[in-house]
């Protein structure tokens, strides 16, 4: 195995030429299928199109919107000009937008219609009034000097916006000359895609990812679950994030396998599709294989093709992973460590590493990453089995953070070395255990408490569906253990049946204090649980019952 030097337009025209009639990309539920050859073809007239409406090498373009059939068109069309595609997490309301708006610059922002609860439109209009009086391709805005162009992704037209089939069509009428002289201006070391971090802690901020940080993670990942061109992908994800765009796309097209899209996670649609393209891999975050689980109708569905796959996003609890090789026959599972500022893969569990290994660990380090368990306060390695930061230094490093050179320089050290706040131990086989964030760990009087251990062990309450462990304010301890917990559906426990379970088993100050059955989490629209906010969440479930935190 080695390193490409290659973009993502260059992989793509690679299996155009050798598998022209293969299925890149599929939507099952439509019965929509893009053949590699059919996808070029649109890719590139969209390309050019873009190009004549003044898209440019390094031009910031934005797109916000569910994983629609065209998302994946705009990134390789991007791509292939030497753009730099902007992405926009689905769940960002106004002031979210307007602040990725301003902040990255946005010379054209790509939108669908929205979700359930957000209408792009409408969002979009508010926060550019002069669209409405603006000819396309004529905005001037006060407030976001940069923004030249919105296009409407879809068949309808909306005033002062392009639409994609206007793009189509303005690109095919185009010479292919336009894009090949394009094409010479920039190489695999520029940017081309830039993610905002979930902003859980802080203002978000632009990472800014080359062709070569996220094609070659994506093969190397590929490559541990042993992808080739026979396999078939469902990828229920959101392509807004790194799990999408690079665990799924990138290790899609960089070995030539096929993508099995989903608009938008529904485990029903993902059982369906599963087995009516007979998928091989299925990727998810643990609360998506959950729902798959537990879905009412799970057992009408043959998922006999699954041979493979990913659960990442967050930590993975081992007694779910068990389940999804025994109920899903995924018995090739695997888990991928790592974050957006790394491409995002640092570890990856490998298809043949015993399933022990692929329950209780992220695996070890993928290939041409150096990672180190560090102590956060010597910066020195810590040896097997002592916890410390997880760190790693290599090709999948980001460039840096969009205009933020002290936050970048705070993140890499002096050795180049990418510290990811979390933290984990390294076992003596060479695989890392993660044992949670630096910031979630609890300091209950002194003592350091770490939420992944006390979630596992109450994960062994059957009647638990999901638990997240967190702080809660003490004025005696300065924080308390608090318990949130979901329980399967028809079940109940009491209080006192946690703390009856934990007793003798666990040390006496892990043993949660508060717990609270909530219906919930609070999340990202990556998946992501937001454990700064169970916090708060504590306090105002307290509240109601009419405690005060000792």
């Amino acid at each position: 195995m080695k390193l490409f030097e290659k973009t993502l337009g260059d992989f793509l025209e690679y299996w155009t030429e050798k598998t022209p009639d293969k299925e890149f990309i599929v939507y099952s539920d439509r019965n929509l299928r893009f053949t590699y050859s059919e996808f070029n073809r649109r890719v590139n007239n969209l390309a050019k199109g873009l190009m004549a409406i003044g898209v440019k090498k390094d031009s910031h373009v934005g797109i916000w919107a569910t994983n629609v059939p065209d998302w994946t068109v705009f990134l390789f069309a991007t791509a292939k000009i030497g753009a730099v595609l902007v992405t926009v997490n689905t769940n960002y309301k106004q002031h979210e937008l307007e602040y990725l708006v301003k902040d990255s610059d946005l010379h054209t922002l790509c939108i669908s219609n929205g979700t359930f609860d957000s209408d792009y439109r409408d969002m979009t209009y508010t926060m550019l009034p002069e669209l409405r009086t603006s000819q396309r391709g004529n905005l001037k805005s006060e407030r976001f000097p940069f923004m030249k162009n919105v296009v409407y992704i879809g068949q309808e037209k909306h005033r002062g916006m392009y639409n994609t089939a206007e793009l189509l069509l303005l690109g095919s009428t185009m010479e292919d000359d336009i894009l090949e002289k394009q094409k010479k201006l920039f190489d695999c070391y520029d940017v081309v895609n830039m993610q905002y971090t979930s902003g859980t802690t802080g203002f978000p901020k632009g990472v800014m990812l080359t062709h070569h940080n996220i094609t070659n993670n994506g093969y190397c990942i590929g490559q541990c679950m042993k992808f080739t061109e026979n396999d078939r992908v469902c990828l229920p994800v959101p392509l807004f994030h790194c799990f999408g765009i690079v665990l799924g796309i990138m290790a899609i097209i960089t070995n030539g396998a096929c993508a099995v899209m989903l608009e938008r996670f529904d485990p029903l649609v993902v059982l369906a599709s599963v087995h009516k393209e007979r998928c091989t891999a299925l990727y998810g975050v643990p609360t998506m294989f959950i729902a798959e689980l537990h879905h009412p109708m799970f057992d009408m569905f043959d998922l006999s093709s699954l041979r493979t796959g990913i659960m990442a996003g967050s930590l993975c609890p081992e007694w779910l992973m068990k389940e999804v090789v025994e109920k899903m026959n995924m018995r090739e599972i695997t888990s991928v460590y790592g974050l957006t500022e790394t491409s995002p893969g640092m570890t990856q569990s490998k298809v043949d590493d015993p399933l022990e290994v692929r329950t209780s660990t992220v695996g070890s380090d993928l290939p041409f990453v150096d990672v180190k368990v560090i102590d956060p306060d010597t910066l020195e390695e810590c040896p097997v089995g002592v916890q410390g930061e997880m760190c790693c230094k290599g090709y999948n490093i980001m460039k840096g953070y969009y205009k933020m050179p002290e936050a970048t320089a705070a993140i890499i050290d002096k050795n180049g070395y990418l510290h990811s706040g979390d933290l984990g131990v390294k076992t003596p086989e060479g695989n890392y255990i993660i044992t949670g964030r630096i910031k979630d760990m609890i300091i209950r009087g002194g003592e350091n408490i770490y939420p992944r251990e006390i979630e596992e062990f109450l994960y062994q309450l059957p009647q638990i569906k999901d638990v997240q462990v967190a702080a809660v304010p003490s004025k005696k301890y300065g924080e308390e253990v608090g318990a949130f917990i979901i329980l399967k559906p028809g079940e109940t426990l009491q209080d006192c049946d946690i703390k009856d379970f934990c007793k003798g088993k666990i040390s006496r100050h892990k043993i949660p204090k508060y717990i609270f059955f909530i219906d919930e989490f609070p999340m990202t629209g990556s998946g992501k649980i937001q454990k700064f906010k169970l916090k708060d969440l504590s306090l105002e479930l307290l509240a109601k019952q009419g405690i005060t935190p000792e």
